[in-house]
């Protein structure tokens, strides 16, 4: 059993890995709204990780409910199909309406928003990323829960979520910081005024990607 758990915790790893850096929701809305709210590094890797925990801890919560009331993997694969549906239209719904946001406030030239709807705001946009992530699955988990829950290894599924968890955060933290790091040296002062509308276009292509073309 040691060795299989070795060599499922390796999989847990490379899976966590491999699936947060092929999915740019992941990390692009993160980037987006850190230059478009100027969030400061900290504030920025503190959100990324608390909505990575937040994806992380539904599935296995689900993975759980689903193992201890004997459902089938395709079974709970479906209700992960379902939330990242959910969690996709939510995406794209947040990133055109932050858009649309952005370009209201080009047309209406208002740069002097009351201090407390500007902090109301940016409690909101926190929370509504928060919410999205809460409904974006982590699939790939699943089948690497299935043996050690079939086994009764429940200290088992638990080590290896936690290193899908680690990983699956720390990927996103490293891609974020990263992206914010290499963007930090592009000095483009005409393109500041629409930072709301490139940072919403770019969450709502991020959406679109994962509807129509399944990334």
């Amino acid at each position: 059993m040691e060795t299989n758990l070795s060599v499922l915790a390796l999989t847990a790893l490379t899976i966590g890995s491999l699936h947060t850096l092929a999915g740019p929701d992941h990390y692009l809305p993160f980037v987006a709204m850190s230059r478009s709210r100027n969030w400061s590094m900290v504030k920025t890797i503190n959100i990324v990780a608390l909505c990575g925990l937040a994806h992380v801890l539904s599935s296995v919560v689900i993975g759980f409910i689903g193992i201890g009331a004997g459902i089938a993997i395709s079974g709970i694969e479906k209700v992960e199909g379902t939330r990242g549906n959910i969690a996709a239209w939510l995406l794209l719904a947040f990133g055109i309406a932050y858009m649309a946001w952005g370009l209201y406030r080009l047309w209406k030239h208002k740069h002097h928003t009351h201090e407390h709807v500007m902090s109301d705001k940016k409690k909101m946009t926190f929370w509504i990323l928060f919410t999205i992530f809460i409904f974006g699955p982590c699939e790939p988990l699943i089948p690497i829960l299935m043996y050690p829950a079939a086994q009764h290894n429940y200290g088992a599924v638990a080590y290896i979520s936690s290193i899908f968890a680690v990983t699956t955060i720390t990927t996103m933290i490293v891609m974020v910081w990263l992206m914010l790091k290499g963007i930090s040296f592009v000095r483009l002062h005409t393109l500041e005024k629409y930072q709301h509308v490139i940072a919403g276009a770019t969450i709502a292509l991020c959406g679109a990607g994962i509807i129509f073309l399944d990334l």
